[in-house]
């Protein structure tokens, strides 16, 4: 988004995690908690982002990498002083800062655009995301003149018994105006009982200047959750799944256990495919529509299935291209591999694609049948039309239309038993 910058405060210490690693790298999904909010800034159309780092920020530096750029915040002063850190990047331009938390990793791309174009809209130095809750303890309560604009943020132990009583709170989620929010960084003061830079003293102050300040309040509560410890990351990786599986099933995919259905981000499900319980869908994998998926399946990242494919109990697929109604059953791994149209896969298939150094592939023809309990050493290939009899271990290419049996003869050693 042109003109418009994104802090994602990365420095706390989170201490609640009761863990070695920080606790911005924290995965939901396979993502760690601050890689996702500084994705959800970049899908919100913003190209320049700015992480301010401080506790273990060399963890968090690890994860995101050069994607960003860095502010350090050496002591702990509060979130004013997190974005006073980060001013260097703000002086001599115009435009918009959106400032985010690393810890909050659902807040949607949309709201994130749609905070920015009501901060426009309606010129105000700062435009805060807010909440309407029923039990707000814990919050900062957002005051409003009877005008209705933002006049403070009170944060509860520095509210008063009626201030208290408000239900609009504070989500910590902000678009400013950059020169207001840098004239107002100037005048910040620690004049609390923290001892703290507060960035919600901003609103005061640009109001104290005559600056409008607004609000938009998000639809849904959920988007605003922060991770402190890991059983609030238990739940927003229940609130992502619950996301997740819903628009999945909006578009026409049947998953008929949501509880035990994890589907990772960035997965394409055509309508009409079945997902059956206890199934895990890695990142960057197309199933086809009319597939029928699991109970008890796993499809690792990059896979690509074709319409009318089914994969079923206990199978694993990693790395693969399956084509159009193929199947594969039942207690099979099918890794590194492209499988075409019309195959049947028996029970216990494997494909043996890694030697201890190196990962080869498998290349199943079309219209291939391949028996219980076969080993596949990879690199392999197995013509169109094959057979391959149970109990085989290929190590050789099988020809189009050939029968492969690949297992040593049967010996009975009578009364082997008895000595």
């Amino acid at each position: 988004m042109e003109n418009t910058i994104a802090i994602v405060m990365a420095a706390g210490k989170g201490t609640r995690m009761n863990s070695n690693k920080s606790k911005l790298v924290h995965q939901i999904y396979g993502k760690e908690l601050v890689k996702r909010a500084v994705e959800n800034a970049r899908k919100s159309g913003i190209e320049e982002i700015i992480a301010v780092v401080g506790y273990q920020k060399e963890q968090v530096q690890s994860v995101l990498g050069d994607t960003v750029q860095y502010a350090y915040q050496e002591q702990m002063l509060g979130t004013g002083h997190a974005i006073m850190q980060a001013k260097n990047y703000l002086e001599g331009k115009d435009g918009k800062v959106v400032v985010l938390n690393g810890d909050v990793p659902i807040l949607r791309p949309s709201t994130i655009k749609s905070l920015i174009e009501k901060n426009i809209e309606r010129k105000e130095a700062a435009t805060l995301l807010t909440a309407i809750y029923d039990n707000p303890n814990g919050y900062g309560r957002i005051i409003r003149n009877d005008g209705g604009n933002i006049e403070a943020i009170v944060e509860e132990k520095d509210a008063t018994n009626e201030q208290r009583k408000i239900q609009e709170i504070n989500s910590g989620i902000y678009c400013f105006d950059i020169q207001s929010l840098l004239n107002a960084l100037d005048k910040l003061t620690p004049n609390n009982v923290q001892g703290e830079y507060y960035l919600t003293d901003v609103i005061k102050l640009m109001n104290e200047d005559g600056l409008r300040t607004g609000a938009v309040i998000v639809e849904d509560n959920t988007e605003i959750l922060g991770v402190n410890d890991k059983i609030q990351l238990e739940l927003l990786t229940r609130v992502l799944r619950t996301r997740i599986n819903t628009e999945h099933m909006k578009n026409g995919v049947t998953i008929e256990d949501m509880n035990t259905t994890n589907i990772y981000d960035d997965v394409e499900i055509g309508a009409d495919t079945i997902i059956h319980p206890n199934t895990i869908i890695k990142s960057n994998v197309k199933i086809g529509e009319d597939c029928e998926i699991g109970p008890n399946a796993y499809i690792r990242e990059g896979c690509k299935l074709s319409n009318k494919v089914k994969v079923g109990s206990f199978v694993e697929i990693k790395k693969a291209i399956v084509g159009e109604g193929t199947k594969v059953p039942h207690l099979s791994y099918m890794g590194d591999c492209e499988i075409g149209t019309k195959c049947n896969i028996g029970c216990g298939t494997i494909t043996c694609n890694y030697d201890g150094l190196n990962k080869s592939k498998t290349i199943i023809g079309d219209n291939v049948f391949i028996g219980s309990n076969t080993n596949l050493v990879a690199p392999v290939t197995v013509g169109n039309n094959a057979f391959i009899a149970a109990g085989s271990t290929v190590t050789e290419d099988v020809p189009e239309n050939a029968l492969a049996i690949a297992r040593q003869r049967q010996i009975n050693k009578e009364g082997w038993n008895l000595q």
